[in-house]
């Protein structure tokens, strides 16, 4: 198991917050998503390591950035 922190770019309210945890909770692997809305990190928990392509191309269907 491991945990990978990721800086998320456009989320402004509770709504995008849904938004990529819930794209990016359905990634397999993915055991739990943290997301904190004032600094826009994305904290991933999952089972094994989630490739970064993955993890954007699922925030991406949310409708954001993945900034780092």
């Amino acid at each position: 198991m491991g945990t990978s922190t990721y800086t998320v770019a456009g989320m402004t309210c509770e709504h995008c917050v849904g938004a990529v945890r819930g794209e990016v909770g359905q990634i397999p692997g993915v055991i739990e998503v943290q997301i904190e809305l004032s600094t826009g990190t994305v904290t991933v928990t999952s089972e094994t390591p989630i490739d970064r392509e993955t993890l954007r191309a699922s925030v991406d269907e949310a409708g954001y950035e993945l900034a780092s």
